[in-house]
């Protein structure tokens, strides 16, 4: 088995969109959009199979991003090497992406920074 895809509903589709295409160099599918129900998404395919829904619709509630919620905690994204991970740390916080957690080991031996997508969801960028 495998986790074929993962949904976050979102605010800014394009932008979501474009966050993860530049950094993440996912690719987006056409848009789907459902008038009747102003229902939007786009799945974005990275290269090893897993993809990301983004979803917008109207009504769909904030939550608080700044306390942790039972949910989806975090989204790790591999990018192979302790170098890409600081290369593109650096490169985030350039762009001015807010940068949560600095380049390091963690206790069970990830080496990994943490960065706010445009929403504010934790992304773990890996080896």
């Amino acid at each position: 088995m495998k986790i074929e895809h993962v949904a976050v509903w979102v605010n800014d589709m394009e932008k979501m969109k474009s966050f993860y295409t530049r950094y993440f160099h996912a690719t987006a599918g056409d848009k789907y959009i459902n008038p009747v129900k102003k229902f939007e998404s786009y799945f974005l395919s990275f290269e090893d199979g897993c993809r990301l829904e983004l979803m917008h619709a109207p009504g769909v509630k904030d939550r608080d991003q700044q306390q942790p919620h039972i949910g989806i905690a975090h989204l790790a994204i591999s990018v192979g090497s302790k170098e890409n991970v600081d290369q593109m740390t650096e490169q985030l916080r350039h762009d001015g992406v807010v940068i949560a957690g600095e380049p390091r080991t963690t206790g069970d031996g990830y080496y990994e920074s943490v960065v706010l997508d445009p929403e504010g969801n934790r992304i773990e960028i890996t080896v």
